[in-house]
């Protein structure tokens, strides 16, 4: 009933148990170290901390609220920059690459708007797992695929503390929220942890390039919306992404990140033979710094190794090697 799921907090199993003493709860999950997340109709909630900070309580709140009106709305983005919102949408997931039976996450899901493109791009091999802060939002977005043929998996909980193992999804999907998310660097770094090696993530929101600011187009968006000046997430991205793009999408005031999930940092041959007279490898330059010697030894030394016909670094090493084993021989 609710597959693949662990304790946001510290990733250990949880078991159901029905509860008799509440009128909200029809159940909670326990994970092993006692912590506890209610299930009402039948969507679990991971929120975690369940006492939010102030400005993620205030979009809350403020998603609570809109929830049953919101796609009344959410077309003005698209009309107010004469972009066709069905093909911004669908162009955004092309980046996924999906495949029809690929096991996908959507954070921030909302109303569904896009959850409903992913899930025509499934069959019934396929997976979907649907999460955003707001049980409101979730519960019209499971309206909305109610007849979907694909496995759907919907939850309330916040970005920054996935309730899954790693290595889980082919691909997550995120646009629209991650300007308001608590925590932008913890929450990548929790989509790159639940997702496979060369998985794909996209993610996007409001963003204005810098070089739109001054002009009247940037200063009517601007002033209808301070969140087109906040800074893409560049500092916050992880170690692992690879292949990355940044594109401008809906009037060029959106940003659009995609990248490759890698496994840590990027892997380069710094032991490679550097050609030239200098010599060395990237790891010996950088390891390999002392404290440097007088502009008269550094002249005769790079004479002394032209001289032999090596390169600076092997002629250098081969001199500190052998005086350092001299002088320890003679301790």
């Amino acid at each position: 009933m609710f597959p693949n799921y662990v304790c946001p907090v510290n990733g250990c199993g949880l078991k159901l148990q029905q509860t008799t003493d509440s009128e909200n709860e029809d159940s909670v999950l326990v994970s092993e170290k006692g912590l506890r997340y209610s299930i009402i109709d039948d969507i679990p909630n991971f929120t975690f901390p369940q006492q939010l900070g102030e400005l993620q309580q205030q979009q809350l709140d403020y998603y609570q609220a809109c929830a049953e009106n919101y796609d009344d709305v959410q077309h003005l983005t698209f009309d107010i920059q004469r972009e066709n919102e069905k093909q911004v949408r669908e162009n955004s997931i092309k980046q996924l690459n999906l495949r029809r039976s690929s096991k996908v996450l959507e954070i921030a899901c909302g109303t569904g708007k896009d959850s409903e493109i992913i899930a025509d791009q499934l069959d019934d091999t396929g997976e979907l797992f649907l999460q955003d802060i707001s049980s409101a939002m979730i519960n019209q977005c499971r309206d909305k695929l109610i007849n979907s043929k694909v496995q759907t998996h919907f939850s309330v909980g916040n970005a920054s503390y996935l309730p899954f193992e790693d290595d889980v999804f082919d691909a997550i999907y995120s646009f629209g929220g991650l300007n308001v998310f608590d925590d932008k660097k913890k929450s990548l770094q929790e989509m790159v942890r639940v997702t496979k090696p060369g998985g794909r993530i996209v993610v996007g929101d409001e963003s204005m390039p810098p070089w739109l600011y001054e002009t009247e187009f940037g200063k009517i968006l601007l002033n209808n919306n301070k969140l087109f000046k906040i800074e893409l997430p560049l500092n916050e991205m992880p170690i692992e992404a690879r292949e990355v793009c940044v594109r401008w999408i809906i009037g060029g005031v959106y940003y659009l990140i995609d990248f490759t999930v890698g496994k840590g940092e990027p892997n380069a041959n710094f032991d490679m033979e550097i050609p030239g007279s200098r010599g060395g490898t990237l790891n010996s330059r950088y390891f390999g710094q002392l404290e440097g010697v007088s502009v008269t030894t550094k002249v005769l030394a790079e004479q002394a190794a032209k001289n032999k016909g090596i390169s600076h670094h092997q002629w250098l090493n081969e001199v500190v090697l052998n005086a350092a084993r001299s002088e320890i021989d003679k301790s």
